[in-house]
């Protein structure tokens, strides 16, 4: 582990999750969850762009003919509010979706950055789908008790609404250090509850890191490239700062 590495920041991990996806071992495996995240955020949009159209057909048959330039004005404002909004809920079902994907980016990153190779690759991939995915399910139930307590606090007068954002970006930023760390932790088998544990042992550079992904999902277009460099950052971050818990070559 160089010194550099190890003592980079959080948002300088994201900067080098960014830098690897351009690797060309890795192009394939980042090729894939960004491809989930192109088609599944193409496909919702242009659900809801037709019936956005349905919905503004039946206002302008119930509207005069002296407002109707009002529908130059509402389209676009409407089209970036729905892109604004989907870009901040699409992300978790983007991540459920892409997660066995994204534990073969990570698993593939390691190989990279440490030459120890992988068990099984696709094989292992098929065979551990399932856990994968009732890893991401145990993530959602740690995700969704907390977040409606966060935006129970804006409903409390004055105080709430002062606090209640900067405790819903901090919860934002902790849970996408978990999201994307917890690939290559899962990979090695680490307990989830281990897991968080070892993220919260280095606080400031999982909230760091966090921080700059929670910024970039929240950005429209931003969104769709931020999951492959999330896991790439989210990997060397792995490699640089917890090599106890690297045991050997990935158990699938």
């Amino acid at each position: 582990m160089s010194a550099s590495y190890h003592s980079a920041s959080g948002p300088q991990y994201l900067l080098r999750g960014l830098s690897l996806i351009w690797q060309p071992e890795l192009r394939l495996f980042v090729l894939i969850p960004l491809l989930i995240n192109l088609l599944l955020f193409s496909g919702a949009f242009y659900v809801l762009f037709l019936q956005l159209g349905g919905v503004f057909a039946w206002l302008e048959g119930h509207t005069p003919d002296y407002l109707h330039w009002l529908g130059y004005l509402l389209w676009p404002l409407a089209v970036v509010s729905i892109v604004v909004v989907f870009s901040l809920l699409f992300t978790s079902v983007a991540n459920l979706l892409a997660a066995p994907f994204n534990g073969l980016l990570a698993e593939r990153v390691e190989l990279k950055l440490t030459g120890t190779p992988p068990d099984n690759g696709w094989v292992g991939l098929l065979k551990d789908t399932p856990r994968m995915l009732g890893r991401e399910w145990r993530k959602m139930m740690y995700y969704l008790p907390r977040a409606l307590g966060c935006l129970l606090l804006f409903l409390v007068p004055a105080v709430g609404q002062t606090l209640a954002p900067l405790v819903w970006f901090a919860f934002s930023a902790w849970m996408m250090a978990i999201q994307y760390c917890d690939y290559p932790f899962d990979n090695h088998k680490v307990d989830f509850t281990l897991m968080r544990r070892e993220l919260a042992g280095k606080r400031r550079l999982s909230w760091g890191f966090g921080a700059g992904v929670a910024l970039c999902s929240s950005l429209p277009f931003v969104n769709l490239l931020i999951m492959p460099v999330a896991v790439c950052g989210a990997t060397a971050l792995w490699v640089d700062h917890y090599p106890q818990l690297r045991t050997g070559p990935v158990s699938r």
